[in-house]
């Protein structure tokens, strides 16, 4: 089943030379990965911009929901995004995501108040939600299925390298200039990237319209599990009693709505795309979960500068950049399914050996090099499920299969750094290797599930 049988333009059977960036490609792939670079920087810088951001708008009590309300925005943007991009195609969602990410930074950047910074932010996240769907589906339907691995592996290393420096960056800018500047600085150049891509853009436009509602019940059961995110992540900043009575709610909204918005047969493992959705909330929850608690670890219990603990994870981006770029290569010597598994073990390896290094006989060196297992998982795992859930899909069904990618990847991190932080600050108090443990033990099971999701992702027809 391929995704580009109905497209009049082009085909999986297109003899089209070159790769990437030939002539035919170039300037749509850099003003695609561009994109991708600058929301995942965003990202990061944001995080460390943070705390001086509310600090100097007098809004700490809303700090929390600069975080919640874009991830629960972009859940919603998420859905909508992939049924525009089935009725529409995927031009008209990129461009209104690309307009409403630079808006809600401009928003932020010039926020008189936290209150007008947060709804910036708000509105930023609904962008990103929109054009990173989108983004995906430009792939299925302009690019060949042989160059599809090396274009998201491109994505997977546009996510990773701002991990490197973007934090840096950010400081430096916070320090020695001023905190407006991480939201304005992105629009100026993000916009030249928009526009690059016009023309490479014009061969999505053959997309033969389909009559639907983009706001229909699908849409609804998106906002309810926007919201039961929101909760997730504001109860999860919380004390006593609110804590969980928040966190049981938003918690109650996600399991009854995720399900809804996901393909049947998700939770069991199905075999096909399914599992492949489910393997990439696996894959999210299982790295993501354990990565936030690894520098903490570091600098509280083995004395780490919060510089070398920082090194870990720059470790772990080298890794999961060259395992992309390897899974990007033409010829590869093993199935998919293959390289999911092994994917999944390496990161279960890594989550184990770094907590291993809570014991202080064993070398902190053990855990940094063994941590870069997890990331040499995550660049295996990720391009793969990109590619798959295309090869997967019809051409109408690209945009929703996409959107359920991603729905799965933020949905289950939510959820997982919520209950995992939660259970983290009730255990610490009594007992600080308990709680890493727990924190590290969640994601680690997590990590063993996805091992079995990654033998169900071949169709049980082929």
């Amino acid at each position: 089943m391929t995704s580009t049988a109905a497209d009049p333009t082009i085909t999986d059977a297109e003899p089209t030379p070159g790769g990437v960036l030939s002539p035919q490609y170039r300037a749509l792939t850099i003003g695609m990965v561009a994109l991708i670079t600058l929301v995942a920087f965003e990202s990061l810088a944001v995080t460390t911009a943070m705390p001086t951001v509310a600090q100097a708008l007098d809004g700490l009590y809303l700090y929390a929901l600069a975080f919640g309300g874009p991830l629960a925005s972009a859940v919603v943007a998420m859905v909508v995004s992939g049924t525009w991009s089935d009725l529409k195609g995927p031009t008209r969602p990129l461009w209104h995501g690309t307009a409403w990410f630079l808006g809600g930074l401009i928003i932020a950047g010039l926020a008189p108040t936290m209150e007008v910074l947060v709804v910036g932010r708000i509105i930023q996240g609904f962008g990103s939600g929109l054009l990173t769907v989108a983004l995906y589906v430009v792939v299925g339907q302009l690019y060949p299925a042989r160059l599809r691995p090396r274009i998201f592996a491109a994505f997977a290393t546009g996510w990773v390298v701002p991990s490197l420096v973007g934090p840096a960056i950010a400081g430096l800018i916070v320090e020695h200039t001023t905190w407006r500047i991480v939201f304005l600085a992105v629009p100026a150049i993000a916009i030249p990237a928009a526009l690059v891509m016009r023309p490479g853009l014009a061969r999505g436009n053959a997309h033969e319209a389909r009559p639907g509602r983009l706001w229909d019940k699908r849409a609804l059961w998106a906002v309810a599990a926007a919201v039961g995110v929101g909760l997730l992540h504001y109860g999860g900043q919380q004390d006593g009693v609110l804590q969980l009575v928040l966190l049981g709610i938003g918690l109650a909204g996600v399991v009854a709505f995720a399900p809804k918005l996901l393909p049947s047969g998700t939770f069991a493992f199905a075999s096909g795309l399914p599992s492949v959705v489910a393997l990439r909330g696996l894959v999210a929850a299982a790295g993501f979960g354990a990565e936030v608690f690894l520098p903490l670890m570091l600098t509280r219990e083995r004395g780490l500068s919060p510089a070398l603990a920082g090194l870990v994870l720059t470790v772990s981006a080298l890794s999961w950049t060259a395992a992309s770029w390897y899974r990007g290569r033409p010829s590869q010597p093993f199935s998919h399914a293959v390289f999911l598994q092994a994917g999944m073990v390496a990161i279960l390896l890594g989550i184990v050996t770094a907590a291993l290094t809570l014991n202080d006989d064993v070398p902190v060196v053990v855990g940094i090099l063994g941590w870069s297992l997890t990331g040499l998982g995550m660049g295996t795992v990720f391009p793969t499920l990109s590619v798959l859930v295309l090869e997967y899909s019809e051409r109408d069904e690209q945009g929703a299969n996409s959107s359920a990618l991603q729905l799965s990847d933020s949905l289950s991190t939510a959820t997982v750094l919520a209950v995992g932080g939660s259970l983290f600050a009730a255990l610490e108090p009594h007992s600080a290797t308990t709680a890493y443990l727990v924190a590290f033990g969640l994601p680690a099971l997590l990590a063993l599930l996805g091992v079995q999701a990654g033998r169900r992702t071949t169709p049980s027809s082929r």
